[in-house]
């Protein structure tokens, strides 16, 4: 028989998943009448429904996108007492970390979608600032990297790769710094890896523009172009 605890769980994956699936690219471009999956690069995250609405739109789904991550995750972590801890068990660990895969994963295939959603970069990091404090800490570095490859760049899509990338190596460091056993150093070692190698190959076709010379460089707004409204349809 199933027991309390794993009910409960069950209860919170489920709606870690539909928190991680809400669309706010595509809300927020109804709002404004257009639908963002008809421009530019056709995704619902934030740097297309900023470059397509504009900045200030692009900044609030990010911030939207980064709360649906985090909010399940700390909420979890928070109600079974994990939230603050160094030295859980590995099976403690793997419980929390699942709210984690199913909240990105509800943003890169939402249901509400037919499963096509964005690249998880913004969700990823609210799963991470979720997990206080180890990840909390890794997270906050992946988003400072990412923020200097942009404004060194102006390559959003490589700064997330490298980001991604970074984020195993520095997650198990902190685990060990934290004071965490290597067991706790081998799981968040997993999960990181495992969402860096989504980010990455969900951003494949952007590498391949990258080693081209052809990706966009981060722009705001389609200047120039006369969008597509929905009561154009």
């Amino acid at each position: 028989m199933m027991s309390e605890e794993t009910m409960y769980w069950i209860i919170w994956l489920i709606g870690g998943y539909l928190c991680g699936s809400v669309p706010f690219g595509l809300l927020i471009g109804r709002l404004k009448g257009v639908d963002v999956r008809e421009h530019g690069s056709k995704n619902i995250g934030a740097t297309n429904t900023g470059r397509v609405l504009g900045k200030k739109w692009g900044i609030l789904c990010f911030l939207l996108d980064v709360l649906k991550g985090c909010v399940p995750v700390l909420g979890y972590g928070i109600w079974s007492g994990l939230s603050g801890g160094e030295d859980l068990s590995v099976l403690a660990q793997l419980m929390w970390l699942g709210i984690a895969v199913v909240a990105v994963c509800g943003h890169m295939f939402p249901v509400w979608l037919r499963f096509k959603g964005g690249k998880g970069v913004a969700t990823g990091l609210g799963v991470l600032l979720g997990f206080w404090p180890i990840l909390t800490v890794a997270g906050l570095i992946a988003a400072i990297t990412w923020l200097v490859v942009v404004n060194m760049t102006a390559y959003v899509s490589l700064a997330s790769v490298l980001a991604a990338g970074l984020l195993p190596a520095v997650s198990i460091g902190l685990t060990f710094a934290f004071g965490g056993s290597w067991q706790n150093a081998m799981v968040f070692g997993l999960l990181t890896g495992a969402l860096a190698g989504a980010v990455i190959i969900k951003h494949r076709s952007n590498i391949t523009r990258l080693k081209a010379g052809e990706e966009n460089k981060v722009g705001w707004g389609l200047k120039g172009k006369k969008l597509k409204t929905l009561s154009d349809n």
